[in-house]
């Protein structure tokens, strides 16, 4: 275990992230409206710690992340904090990005960005570790690096590389351009909009419930498989979609999807 890994599992619940639970899903919140919900480097560690604790959590299906207040989902690094740092601590930062944000993508349920107000800079790298982003129709977004003289450092280029092509990425960082919502929608940053006038929290809850009566391996193993397809080789991703594939063909879930199916009736799954 890394140095960084240590110290996200060592750490408590931090200051900077509030978390609430409806049923099966988790809503966490990057609370600190008055610093529009930048990156201190103790959220950062907090949303890899609740990461790590989430995907061992067997009655979790769905993750929501958010920011608090309207006005921003979260702007950024916190450049209050960054100034105070020497380049070896920014080095450390860049590193703790990397493992919480990895620990965000790999976890094994479903994980919704909640896009309300600004997604700047880490901001918009942390929506882009999600599986899924949904946004207000007021929100902005971008990746403004260059901006400050420096590139996205939190996974940006290579995760949004993968997600809409190095192209449209190259015009995104190189102009350092900001989106609105439905320029975000067309370009692939986001899967949806919220419907006018309602907030992003609000219709991620919604798009979230099918995921309450859904098959929790079968969700788990189509994750794994999906997010591999973008660094195997076709026939190693071939193999690998169908070890994915035995982790549901064992299950007592694919059963009882037969079961039902037969008896005409919904399938309660387990996770078993």
């Amino acid at each position: 275990m890394s140095q960084v890994e240590r110290e996200i599992e060592t750490a408590g619940g931090s200051v900077g992230v509030t978390v609430e639970r409806r049923g099966g899903i988790a809503i966490w919140t990057i609370d600190r409206p008055d610093r529009r919900n930048a990156l201190s480097r103790s959220v950062v560690r907090e949303i890899g710690r609740l990461a790590r604790e989430g995907a061992r959590d067997a009655s979790l299906r769905a993750v929501i992340v958010t920011g608090a207040g309207d006005q921003a989902f979260c702007a950024g690094a916190d450049l209050k904090e960054r100034q105070g740092m020497v380049e070896e601590e920014v080095r450390d930062f860049l590193s703790l990005y990397r493992v919480c944000f990895r620990d965000l993508d790999a976890m094994p349920v479903p994980v919704i960005a909640a896009i309300e107000g600004v997604a700047f800079g880490g901001g918009l790298e942390l929506a882009l570790s999600c599986d899924l982003r949904i946004a207000s129709r007021t929100a902005t977004m971008g990746l403004t690096e260059t901006s400050l003289g420096i590139i996205p450092g939190a996974g940006g280029t290579q995760r949004l590389a993968r997600e809409i092509g190095a192209s449209k990425v190259k015009e995104l960082v190189l102009f350092a351009r900001r989106l609105t919502a439905e320029e975000a929608l067309a370009y692939g940053l986001v899967n949806r909009l919220a419907a006018p006038g309602q907030r992003a929290l609000e219709a991620a809850l919604e798009w979230a419930q099918p995921f309450l009566e859904a098959a929790p391996i079968a969700i788990a193993a189509a994750l794994s498989a999906i997010d591999a397809a973008s660094d195997l080789p076709l026939e190693e991703g071939l193999s690998f979609e169908r070890a994915c594939y035995e982790r549901t063909l064992v299950s007592k879930d694919r059963t009882e999807a037969l079961r039902a199916f037969s008896e005409k009736r919904k399938p309660l799954f387990r996770g078993e």
